[in-house]
Order: structure tokens, then C-alpha cells, then sequence
């Protein structure tokens, strides 16, 4: 202890004549320094001492060599122990050697190997991004996108535009069509929609997109073809292509209940040709039902000129501009006047009550200057065909019904609407369909039935679950339900040419059971109007297995072809004038991943070739 004093006391008596070395990063510097005369810090000298030391370019290992040999073991101790303590030194503990930094400085600069984990993640992680948010394929190409990976990871080098759209976005559309593929196989019962598209290159395509019932009570709903058109678009043509898509889906034509399609004559055509049974849009219909309506003189003049006052403004910039003044001012919605489009439904409605809302506005600015029930059945993900019957009811006994005070320009547009939806759902085969799916919902069940109605649902449900047990009887293949039951088209069919065959083949009792087990279903107290029909079945599926096994039949039906209409605003976001040039093959490829990657969330862990 005395000598340790003694160093101390030695070296801060140095101290007070020597300058610490400047940006002196090393321990070994506290007992260390120079003259203050010395400016240049050229001669180290030894603070305990006072021996200047030679040292090289800032060189410490004299300087350490100095303590352990010139007796200052104190001090040399101290500075072992604070270099050990160092961050530094156990980095440098932690990799000694020169060579070893080397070759990490060359690792890191080595391109990966198209083999390698990482190389396919990234390349896998582009493509997601190609496919997912539509970026045109040359992306890839450019300097900008280039230069961000680089910076992202200077170890990887982006492949060609070429090997995405050959390679990689292939390989995940291939793996994604296998999903849907083992997907549908336990499919028992699917509906589908279909239309025919024109991109900007008029080049024709025809959508299918299947909705279906799945395992756990959710209703799905995939494209699966975006096919070129390049024949004549006959009804014959159209048929066979939509045949051909089931074909290679493996989906077999006796297990689809209904398709649902708008009122063009070459898809009406083709689905009568395939023998189909065929539900007509409901948002068609009633687009149809409301433009025929219109056509009265007095509203055809009072449209033309809400017309000429949306042109008037979407032409003029100043206008525009005024009537946002004005709006600010009036403390009315800052919205902008709808143009109608006569493809888009319900264009004309939104037009018109537009221009109710914005009167005030639109009037000061001229003086200066001198659609729900639609849109509640277009959805995918909920059920929709059940709700035809009741929407129906309601147009007839509420909305459209006609009232004492109605003008006669009123009451016939609300004859003339009614009139229309009514006559295009009359058809018997179409009118059983959608009776039995409100029936299978319990929401509904028989509420807007009357008795003889009921009678008949109830004998057509019992008919059906007969048809289910009388095949399964004599084979154990779980399928074969499927190529039994039939759908509504084959209705008459199948009373005709198995009615009899049934009889015998089920005990009576297995009739009472499948008649006690219906009753049962719809003596329940009905769900709440806003609540989840599938969810509901979800729950009671084990109370009900027969009837719960014709809901997931005919609950899937879509009331309207609205979900390959909306194929065709993805496929115009896929070819647009940046990539008109894309081949059919492609923009099929590209739109099926675009919907499987946005409503499913997929993320697919994919092998990519080198």
C-alpha cells in the first residue's frame, strides 16, 4: 500500500506539468502526456518517470511496454484491469486478428447466392409487393427502386423484370392457385357470378368468381379466371369457356346451385346452354327498374338540365372554385357535383340528390356567374340472397306502395319500379330459390310467406334431405351427396325421375325425423335482423345437421354479380397505360394474386428458383 501511495503521489506531481495527449482515446494515456511547450506532441513523456518514451504514429504497445518493465506495476495492474473493462477492448477480445476483420469486411460485401435463405426472402418480399400493390413489373428497372435496395441490403442484387414475371410471380401464383385448389376439394356446394370485361386495350376478358360456405360457417368468395375472350362472344362460346373453367378447377357443374349474372343476352344464354340455374342481378334490376322510370317527359327534362349544371361546373375551374367559396360560407358539405355514368348503378340518383344538396350553393354561384339497398346487396362477405324476398316486400308494401299524397308523376315511377322488379323475379324456379334461402336464414325464416308457401318450402327442404340420405345409403363416399342433390334448375327433375326411388329407399321414420327436425328449426325464435346468419348456424349447426346442411347450400348465392363487376376496376388498375402491353396470360395471373393477397392476407413462404 505505501509504494501504491507513493506511485500516486508521483504521478500527480507530474501531472501538473504535462498536457494529456489530444483525442487520447487509450487508458494507457493517464499516465502519459506531453510538455505544454510541446505543441506538435511529438516526445511522450512518462508522467511517473518523467523518461520520454519513442512511440510510432500514435502507437500505445511502447507505452504499455514502458509500465510492465520499467517497475510501475501499480499503474500497469490498473491499466490491465481498465482495458479489460473497456467496450473496445472485448469487442477486440471478441474478434482477435487482423484476417478476421478482413474477411468480414469481404462477407459483407459478397452478393448472396440465388440459393441462398435470404436472397429468395427478399426476391419472394418484392414480388409480394409487385403483386399486392399493382406496381407495373419494370419497377424493378428502375434507378430509384434499384438504389433503395441497395441501401435496404448492399449484399443483394435485384434479378431482371424478366425473372419476376417469369419466374417468381409464376411460382407464387402457382402456389396460391394449389391453396385454393385444396381449398375448394372440401367444398360440398358453391354459387358463382360472371361478366365480361374490355381493357384499355379492348382487349375482351371473362371473370368467374365462386362464393361458397366453408367449414367454419364463413362465406368465401374467390376469382378464380380472368380469361382472354379473343372468339366471337356468343352464348355457345361463352358456355363452353365457363365449362371449362370448372374443369380445371376440378369443380364439378351438379354441385353449383345457382349464377348469378346481369341481363346480357350472350351470359343469359350460355348459362341456359350449361343447363345452370341462373338468379339475374338484383342491382341490374333495379338499376334497369329506376332508368325506365325516368324516361317521363317532365323527368327527362328535369335530368337533362342537372346534367348541363354538372357540366357547367366540372368544365370550369372558376365555377368550381365558387361553389367552394360558397359552400365554406353557407356551412354546407364541401362536396363536388356527381357526373352521372350509365354503366355505374345508381349514377343518376346520386346525380340528382347532389345537386338537392348543393341548390343553394350551386344557385348563388350561377347568379354570380350571369343508392342503399344496392349497395347492402352487393357485398361478399356477408349473406345477400335471402334478403331478395324481404326487400321485395318492402318495396311493395312500404317504399314504393302508393300513397294519398303522391303527385301522378310519383305514382308512376313507383308503379313502373315496382312493376319491373316484380316481373323479373316471377319466374317460378327463380321465385322457389329464393323463397327457400330466405326460409333457410334465421332471420327470416317464413315471415314473408304466406301458408300455401310454406307448405311447399317445407315439402321442397324435406324433399332435398331426402335425396342426402337415400344416396348416402348406398355408398360411403362423402361426395356423392353432391352428385345427388340437385339444384333449384333441376327441381322438377328430380321429382319426377327419384320421387319414387326415395320412398322406398328411406324408412318412414327418417321422413318424421327430417319433417320434426325442420319444424324444430323454425319454431326457433328468429335472430336478430342485424346479426350474422352464419353465425347463428355456426352455433346450431349441431342441433339442425340436415337443414344447416341446406343453408350452407343456399345461403352462398350472391343477390348480385357485383364481385366480378369489381374485377373489372382491379383489372383496369392492372392494365393501365403504363402496362397496356401486358399479356392476357399475365393480367389473369396478376389479378388473381392482387384479390387472393388482399382479402386473404396471404404471405406465401415460396421456393424460388435460382
Amino acid at each position: 500500500p505505501e509504494n501504491k501511495n507513493i506511485c500516486m503521489a508521483e504521478s500527480s506531481a507530474v501531472e501538473e506539468e504535462l498536457v494529456m495527449k489530444r483525442g487520447a482515446s487509450s487508458v494507457v494515456w493517464r499516465w502519459f502526456g506531453y510538455k505544454i511547450s510541446d505543441t506538435l506532441q511529438t516526445a511522450v513523456i512518462c508522467k511517473i518517470c518523467k523518461k520520454q518514451i519513442i512511440t510510432k504514429g500514435g502507437n500505445t504497445s511502447n507505452l504499455f511496454h514502458h509500465l510492465r518493465k520499467k517497475k510501475h506495476p501499480c499503474q500497469y495492474e490498473e491499466s490491465q484491469k481498465s482495458r479489460e473493462e473497456s467496450p473496445a477492448s472485448k469487442v477486440s477480445n471478441a474478434n482477435p486478428g487482423k484476417q478476421h476483420s478482413i474477411t468480414a469486411s469481404l462477407e459483407s460485401c459478397t452478393p448472396y447466392d440465388r440459393k441462398s435463405k435470404r436472397w429468395k426472402e427478399i426476391t419472394e418480399s418484392i414480388a409480394f409487393c409487385l403483386a399486392k400493390d399493382m406496381m407495373p413489373i419494370q419497377t424493378v428497372q428502375k434507378q430509384g427502386f434499384i438504389q433503395l435496395i441497395k441501401k435496404l441490403d448492399r449484399r443483394y442484387n435485384i434479378p431482371s423484370r424478366h425473372y419476376f414475371s417469369k419466374t417468381a410471380l409464376p411460382d407464387m401464383y402457382e402456389k396460391a392457385r394449389d391453396q385454393l385448389a385444396a381449398s375448394l376439394a372440401c367444398v360440398e356446394f358453391y354459387a358463382s357470378t360472371t361478366d365480361i370485361w374490355s381493357s384499355r386495350t379492348t382487349e375482351p376478358y371473362l371473370s368467374l368468381t365462386v362464393h361458397y360456405i366453408n367449414s367454419e360457417w364463413k362465406l368465401c368468395s374467390s376469382c378464380l379466371e380472368t380469361s382472354y375472350l379473343p372468339e366471337d362472344h356468343t352464348g355457345q362460346n361463352i358456355a363452353n369457356d365457363l365449362r371449362e373453367f370448372l374443369q380445371s378447377w376440378r369443380l364439378k357443374e351438379e354441385n353449383q346451385v345457382c349464377v348469378t349474372t346481369d341481363s346480357g343476352a350472350n351470359v343469359v344464354k350460355a348459362v341456359k346452354l350449361n343447363n345452370w340455374s341462373r338468379l339475374s342481378c338484383f342491382g341490374h334490376r333495379l338499376h334497369i327498374a329506376i332508368g325506365k322510370s325516368l324516361k317521363d317527359t317532365r323527368v327527362d327534362r328535369a335530368v337533362s338540365v342537372g346534367k348541363k349544371i354538372v357540366s357547367a361546373f366540372s368544365h370550369s375551374w372558376k365555377r368550381q372554385r365558387a361553389l367552394q367559396e360558397v359552400q365554406r360560407d353557407m356551412g354546407l358539405p364541401q362536396h363536388k357535383l356527381v357526373t352521372e355514368t350509365p354503366t355505374r348503378w345508381g349514377s343518376k340518383q346520386k346525380m340528382i340528390q347532389r345537386l338537392l344538396e348543393q341548390e343553394k350553393a350551386i344557385t348563388q354561384v350561377l347568379a354570380a356567374d350571369s343508392q342503399e339497398f344496392t349497395n347492402a346487396l352487393s357485398a361478399e362477405d356477408y349473406v345477400t340472397v335471402s334478403c331478395l324476398k324481404p326487400v321485395l316486400q318492402l318495396f311493395s308494401s312500404d317504399i314504393l306502395q302508393v300513397k294519398e299524397n303522391d303527385t301522378d308523376l310519383t305514382k308512376t315511377i313507383k308503379n313502373s319500379v315496382l312493376d319491373y322488379l316484380n316481373s323479373k323475379y316471377e319466374d317460378p324456379e327463380v321465385d322457389e330459390l329464393i323463397a327457400l334461402a330466405t326460409m333457410l336464414d334465421p332471420r327470416f325464416r317464413t315471415q314473408y310467406m304466406g301458408p300455401e308457401e310454406i307448405e311447399v318450402m317445407k315439402a321442397r327442404a324435406v324433399q332435398e334431405m331426402e335425396s342426402y340420405v337415400s344416396v348416402q345409403s348406398g355408398t360411403s363416399d362423402f361426395e356423392t351427396p353432391q352428385q345427388a342433390s340437385a339444384s333449384a334448375s333441376d327441381a322438377k327433375r328430380l321429382k319426377k325421375t327419384l320421387g319414387s326411388f326415395f320412398k322406398r329407399a328411406v324408412p318412414e321414420k327418417g321422413v318424421h325425423a327430417m319433417e320434426a327436425e325442420l319444424n324444430s328449426y323454425l319454431q326457433c325464435s328468429p335472430a336478430d335482423s342485424e346479426s350474422n346468419p352464419l353465425a347463428w348456424w355456426k352455433l346450431h349447426e349441431i342441433n339442425f345437421p340436415r337443414v344447416s346442411r341446406l343453408a350452407r347450400k343456399y345461403l352462398c348465392i350472391p343477390a348480385t354479380s357485383a364481385a366480378s363487376e369489381r374485377l373489372f376496376s382491379t383489372g383496369g388498375n392492372i392494365v393501365t397505360c403504363q402496362r397496356s402491353a401486358l399479356k392476357p396470360a399475365t393480367v389473369n395471373m396478376l389479378v388473381f394474386l392482387y384479390l387472393k393477397l388482399k382479402f386473404k392476407n396471404m404471405h406465401l413462404n415460396l421456393v424460388l428458383k435460382p
